[in-house]
């Protein structure tokens, strides 16, 4: 091994340390920019999912209905596609003390235009008034002397030729679960209504 002198040997201290000072900014100027690259796009996918979860948040569609009767606030309100006639007594201020709700279906499904007539105790609710389209009890499916059957009851659904219990049944769980019907003719796609009955049938019904 080289015998140095003190001299040489300072001098080869400064040239390690400068050395050694090159390798750490060699290191921070190609290596660390790149780690910090790759925590933004990390940081940047993380973030993505939930821009996306908020663009394709869907608004349900409005409705309104008018709610009339034995309620605290009678009157025409907005509600969303899919909301029931509990909801539309709730926006309603509830009904007072002297309302029928056992001539009601509150899990029914209210839908555009309807009106719906809370009865009080001992009121009459197995007839409807036809000029006026109100349902005494319940929502509203007459105004022209055609049945709605988008919203008829199951009582007024076997007011129809050939319509009985059974079938205003099928009718009933057949909107329920595809939605409303499009036309008239739809309704041959419920279980039990062919074209013969369809026949008998098609001047007295509507969907609007």
């Amino acid at each position: 091994m080289p015998d140095f002198d003190k001299r040489e040997k300072i001098l080869l201290g400064i040239l390690l340390i400068m050395a050694i000072f090159t390798v750490c900014i060699t290191y921070y100027a190609f290596f660390k920019p790149s780690s910090e690259i790759v925590l933004d796009l990390q940081e940047e996918q993380d973030k993505a999912p939930l821009e996306d979860d908020e663009t394709f948040v869907e608004e349900k569609e409005k409705i309104i209905v008018h709610v009339a009767g034995a309620v605290k606030s009678p009157g025409v309100y907005t509600l969303e596609e899919g909301d029931r006639v509990k909801d539309a007594l709730d926006v309603a201020g509830g009904v007072i003390p002297e309302a029928d709700l056992e001539s009601l279906n509150l899990a029914m499904k209210v839908h555009d235009e309807d009106k719906l007539y809370v009865p009080k105790t001992g009121e009459i609710t197995d007839t409807s008034d036809s000029s006026t389209g109100q349902s005494i009890a319940g929502i509203s499916s007459k105004d022209d002397g055609k049945i709605n059957i988008n919203t008829a009851s199951e009582a007024e659904l076997t007011q129809l030729p050939g319509i009985g219990p059974v079938t205003a049944q099928k009718i009933i769980d057949y909107r329920e679960n595809n939605g409303k019907f499009s036309s008239v003719e739809d309704i041959k796609n419920v279980s039990g209504i062919g074209d013969k009955k369809f026949e008998q049938i098609k001047d007295k019904i509507k969907t609007r």
